[in-house]
């Protein structure tokens, strides 16, 4: 049954990308948002602050740069563990799940990302709920971990869709 085939998505990886952070998105990115901080424009600035160098505001690690993507404008990676979003979409649409609603994104930031960093990010299915008897909706909850070249874990990103 296609619902049975949706659970056995929760805990996999159904995305990972790698992604190099450059000055010049960080400061296109902060001119979008109308941040001027001199640590998001300045370089000498920055380099004088506790980061050392230019870092990003950090809305910017929600840009669609950070997920799917192993490379900059490269091919999409794919692993035996990362089945990826078309895979996870064709089970959806197996299960007459067809149209999407984005209730939204929470992050959790727990550094600064700096320009030249690397950024990995790995998206994972935490729950497919299903609901409603009439009209059936599932709920999928993913978590997009965003890991620097050291390791350490800078943001967190919490999305809940619902498909109908």
């Amino acid at each position: 049954m296609a619902a049975e085939e949706l659970k056995e998505f929760i805990g996999r990886t159904v995305e990972t990308s790698v992604f190099e952070v450059e000055k010049e998105p960080i400061r296109r990115f902060a001119d979008a948002v109308g941040d001027m901080n001199p640590l998001y424009w300045d370089e000498e600035y920055a380099r004088k602050s506790r980061h050392g160098s230019i870092i990003a505001p950090p809305g910017f690690i929600s840009s669609l740069w950070f997920t799917g993507r192993s490379v900059k404008w490269g091919p999409r990676e794919r692993t035996t563990e990362s089945l990826g979003p078309p895979e996870l979409m064709a089970a959806l649409a197996r299960a007459g799940y067809r149209r999407i609603i984005d209730t939204g994104i929470d992050y959790e930031f727990f550094q600064p990302v700096k320009a030249g960093d690397a950024i990995s990010s790995t998206t994972v299915v935490r729950d497919i709920m299903e609901r409603g008897k009439d009209t059936k909706v599932a709920f999928l909850i993913t978590e997009t971990t965003h890991t620097n070249q050291d390791g350490r874990v800078v943001a967190k990103a919490r999305s809940t869709t619902i498909h109908q």
